[in-house]
């Protein structure tokens, strides 16, 4: 999965203070250059600092007021140009005794020990998750010292009659100190200049293996791209994501500049008796792959002596276009016949399927659907709930969530709120 970066989106990365810098041209300064009609204005860059929990609203407000987005980039990133991760992002170019009381949710904060925030965290790296993962390799390659990998194989997932180009990229990692958890992301720096003639920034990559690689034998890493392919809105000419596009042309044999891994927002629990929601679209699979493969997979099991025997529960909420846009097919469906009893998947195919209305079946639907299910597991201790996918899906979500804990009398705003701060509620979208 790509985390968007650059003109395209942006990264929801290892980033502490969740802010960043859109670079705008174009911004409307008056009444009358408000009209709908007046073109607009060639103006210099405006840096704007933007929360991450106003990212929507202020593209918004951008673009009403005629604004174009030239780049966005996470603060952190510019304020570490020289040496340390720069700019870009990456997919472009989504019943205890102890949780519940008389059938009442108890507050997450009450079920967990409390800790004062100091620097104010708002998103979903609890204190607690962080000093829990300490130890996470992070930065092991920067921009300006990239690994030199080498792919390995370039394969298609999706099948004839499916929407667009996806693929499973593995590279050989043997050659160096790159080491990275199930839920990190990777920075791709494709070849070339951008159109200011400066290289091109690097783009970040949910990872779609295991600690030890589809081989699992420690020496490979694996991606899943889709290729972006969008209308300008001037010209109406079709644009390809420039790593996007790089990545699914990308042969055997070919070297690439690799930075990271980053990240500490999507790991796994440790303990193999938790309970895991996972809700994906499209290639926000490429974590989820990874957490199927450490849970399930046989040689992968026998590779890891201290997490070999999964005996939670995991949940996939899977939303693609059509059935030949299902990633990974074949391997999920074989963990849902081997695993009946740990593993659930669910489909939400959009233009095959129906919701209650008749209209198209969305994420949020299935969700909508089983939201009194997800509710009794969501408030057990030991359950984690995990959303990466495009950025937006996660309102959907929360209406459905918020109507099955109003049945309880729980202000689901308040209750998640608890969960981000207990390090049980996990969101990278892009």
């Amino acid at each position: 999965m790509y985390i968007k970066g650059a003109v395209e989106g942006a990264a929801n990365t290892e980033l502490g203070s969740r802010v960043f810098v859109y670079e705008v041209v174009g911004l409307r300064q008056s009444e009358k250059t408000d009209k709908a009609d007046y073109p607009i204005r060639n103006s210099g860059s405006v840096f704007i600092r933007v929360p991450y929990s106003r990212m929507n609203q202020e593209m918004r407000r951008i673009t009403r007021l005629g604004g174009k987005i030239v780049s966005i980039q996470p603060l952190s990133a510019l304020e570490q140009l020289n040496g340390k991760t720069s700019t870009a992002g990456a997919n472009s170019e989504t019943e205890t005794a102890s949780s519940q009381a008389n059938g009442k949710a108890i507050p997450v904060a009450e079920q967990q020990p409390k800790k004062n925030d100091k620097k104010g965290n708002t998103m979903t790296q609890a204190k607690a998750k962080k000093e829990a993962h300490a130890d996470v390799p992070v930065n092991i390659y920067r921009p300006n010292a990239p690994f030199i990998g080498k792919c390995i194989s370039n394969e298609a997932l999706v099948e004839e009659g499916g929407i667009g180009l996806v693929q499973h990229i593995k590279f050989d990692i043997s050659s160096g100190d790159l080491r990275y958890l199930e839920g990190q992301s990777i920075g791709i720096i494709p070849p070339g200049l951008d159109k200011n003639g400066k290289p091109e920034k690097l783009r970040l990559y949910s990872i779609a293996s295991t600690r030890h690689g589809d081989d699992v034998d420690d020496k490979t890493v694996s991606l899943c791209v889709r290729q972006l392919e969008y209308k300008h809105p001037e010209s109406g000419e079709t644009v390809y994501g420039v790593c996007s596009t790089y990545l699914c042309q990308i042969k055997p044999g070919d070297d690439i500049k690799i930075t990271g891994p980053v990240g500490k927002e999507m790991l796994l629990p440790a303990n193999e008796d938790a309970k895991v929601i996972m809700m994906a679209t499209g290639t926000g699979i490429a974590p989820f792959r990874a957490y199927l493969w450490r849970m399930f997979k046989d040689n992968e099991k026998a590779a890891n002596p201290d997490y070999n025997n999964f005996k939670g529960f995991s949940w996939l909420i899977f939303g693609i276009p059509t059935t030949p846009n299902i990633l990974y097919k074949e391997e999920l469906e074989e963990i849902q016949q081997k695993y009946p009893e740990n593993f659930r998947l669910t489909y939400a195919i959009s233009r095959e399927q129906k919701n209650a209305q008749g209209g198209r079946m969305y994420i949020q639907d299935r969700v909508a659907e089983q939201a009194d299910e997800l509710w009794k597991l969501i408030k057990e201790e030991k359950t984690h709930t995990y959303i990466c996918g495009l950025r937006g899906m996660e309102d959907g979500i929360d209406a459905a969530l918020s109507a099955a804990a109003a049945k309880e009398g729980v202000t689901w705003s308040d209750y998640q709120k608890d969960l981000k701060k207990a390090g049980r509620w996990h969101v990278e979208t892009y």
